[in-house]
């Protein structure tokens, strides 16, 4: 193989950009990248998990309920909350008595979560993960409306990339020698 495939060089390119823009793909245009997501590796074919799309005054809610968790600096947490155009709140559905175990469930989801980051990347959006201290606070779980055996993962912010973050930076290389190991078959390896 000479050139890099097509999904190589999208995690490649994939940069989190903490500031967005106004624009914001469509419901349509999630959809058709949600959908995409019915090829994630799932054992049993579960699928332990769901977004909720957040636009407008709906993000509100989610400030609403990081201010509540919190106790205080209610303006902070709403101005947190629609620092992005869109919000999606990725959520474990877990099933509990499965067979299959709830950790693995939520390797599925956060796998869903990374996938649509890179998807709407690859599309022309900006996106960056928040999680926090706050995430499975009691508070915004309520404010998600969320079942009893859910709980957050964390939220995608997605909006317009800004004209200054256009052109991708060089990322510091991966050490290979810390991150893939090839043990021969009398020997173990660890991570150096």
């Amino acid at each position: 193989m000479t050139e890099a495939a097509p999904a190589a060089a999208a995690v490649r390119a994939r940069r989190s950009h903490s500031k967005v823009t106004d624009a914001a793909p469509s419901h349509e245009e999630l959809s058709e990248l949600v959908s995409a997501m019915s090829s994630i590796a799932d054992h049993s074919g579960l699928r332990p998990w769901r977004i909720i799309e957040l636009r407008g005054d709906a993000r509100l809610k989610l400030g609403e309920g990081l201010a509540a968790a919190a106790g205080s600096k209610r303006e902070k947490y709403l101005a947190k909350a629609t620092r992005a155009p869109l919000v999606l709140a990725l959520v474990v559905s877990s099933r509990p008595k499965h067979k299959v175990p709830v950790w693995e469930q939520e390797a599925v989801a956060s796998g869903v979560a990374h996938t649509l980051g890179l998807l709407l990347h690859e599309a022309g959006w900006g996106t960056f993960w928040r999680s926090g201290s706050l995430t499975r606070t009691p508070e915004v779980h309520a404010a998600h409306g969320l079942a009893p055996t859910e709980y957050l993962l964390g939220w995608l912010y997605v909006g317009g990339i800004p004209e200054r973050d256009q052109k991708s930076k060089p990322r510091k290389p991966l050490d290979l020698g810390r991150h893939l190991s090839a043990p021969s078959a009398d020997a173990t390896a660890a991570p150096q």
